[in-house]
């Protein structure tokens, strides 16, 4: 109600949160309609999180229709905004090429971007674009300085790759004790 009462006077968080209440159907009837046009609302304010939720809904097709370049400009306009999660994303569209022509360089850019912000994805990200040269020569010990981070924060994909560097001896004296755990 009281959300309601402020987006009728154009308030973007009050946008942005009921647009959540309704993508999510929390206390209301899930609406992908409703949620998109607040999302809208709140994203031509300038609001970086409605520009990346908006962002996702286009990059996964919920709710509309696919659409990878669309999904690409929302991310890019969150992750100028210093938003992580779209830097992140907008990284992976780039290392894809959805929506974007693909450009290893600029992957690494927001992957950089969002790991220095401490996101896990773009920390483990950057560490397989290390791993395995892409855009760039193939460095084992950074890969590994990315992985660390990733892994530190709880990130099954970062642990696995660590356990398999120790065990390889990739960028690391081979190390099955490490590897293990």
């Amino acid at each position: 109600e009281w959300y309601e009462k402020a987006v009728k006077q154009g308030e973007a968080q009050a946008e942005f949160n009921l647009a959540v209440i309704y993508e999510k159907g929390q206390g209301v009837k899930q609406s992908y309609k409703k949620a998109l046009k607040l999302y809208e609302k709140a994203a031509r304010q300038g609001l970086a999180t409605a520009q990346f939720n908006l962002g996702v809904l286009y990059d996964n097709g919920v709710g509309v229709r696919l659409n990878y370049w669309k999904a690409a400009m929302l991310y890019m306009k969150a992750a100028e905004q210093g938003h992580a999660s779209a830097q992140h994303n907008l990284g992976l569209m780039y290392f894809e090429g959805k929506g974007v022509a693909k450009d290893y360089t600029k992957a690494q850019e927001w992957y950089e971007n969002a790991a220095k912000q401490g996101n896990q994805w773009a920390q483990c990200n950057l560490g397989i674009m290390y791993y395995e040269g892409k855009g760039r020569t193939q460095d084992f010990s950074v890969a590994l300085k990315w992985y660390m981070k990733a892994g530190v924060q709880g990130y099954d994909v970062a642990q696995y790759n660590l356990g398999f560097m120790y065990s390889e001896g990739q960028g690391v004296t081979r190390d099955y004790t490490k590897a293990q755990h």
